[in-house]
């Protein structure tokens, strides 16, 4: 038989306070490590400001299921290389700090160390099933760690702008455009 949730132990404030501070602590590391160890390149991806190569690899495919409904099956690669654009623009245009913490979330989310543990994508994410990108976006929405949700919100944040952003968005969200003056 197994025990229900209030047959449980609650974790107290103090063993959560804990595990987020050595959550935090990995994260931090992972991300530093990354970039000392040349894992992350600094150097944009081809065509691109501010987005490298391996960011490009994971907003690939976290882009379509992001734009899921909001796009046809055969408008998404033109709507995935347009928000690409954007948000390259968009992050272009942060204070170095900003960017700095974008690119450390794009790197923990890129090497192969932390993806697995955090996202449950323990392969590459080009091999990412829409349905495996569900479940890790599912799950960071939902987590118990603040950091987590915090990186669930910002990726939203930064695709969903970036695509709302682009004139070929508006039709599908009944805006009208902007006023002509």
């Amino acid at each position: 038989m197994t025990p229900s949730l209030s047959d449980t132990p609650a974790l107290s404030r103090r063993g959560l306070l804990k595990f987020s501070l050595g959550a935090t602590a990995f994260l931090a590391t992972a991300g530093l490590g990354a970039s000392l160890s040349g894992c992350s390149s600094s150097v944009p991806a081809n065509g691109f400001v501010t987005l490298r190569s391996g960011d490009l690899l994971f907003l690939r495919a976290l882009i379509p299921v992001m734009l899921e409904g909001a796009v046809t099956a055969e408008r998404m690669p033109e709507a995935v290389g347009g928000t690409l654009k954007s948000l390259d623009y968009s992050l272009a245009h942060l204070s170095p700090e900003m960017l700095k913490l974008t690119q450390q979330l794009f790197d923990v989310l890129g090497m192969a160390v932390t993806r697995g543990p955090l996202t449950g994508i323990w392969g590459s994410w080009e091999n990412a099933s829409a349905n495996d990108i569900r479940a890790f976006l599912d799950r960071w929405e939902n987590s118990s760690l603040s950091l987590l949700r915090m990186g669930h919100s910002s990726l939203l944040q930064l695709v969903m702008m970036a695509w709302y952003g682009r004139k070929e968005s508006w039709a599908h969200c009944g805006y009208p455009g902007p006023p002509t003056v």
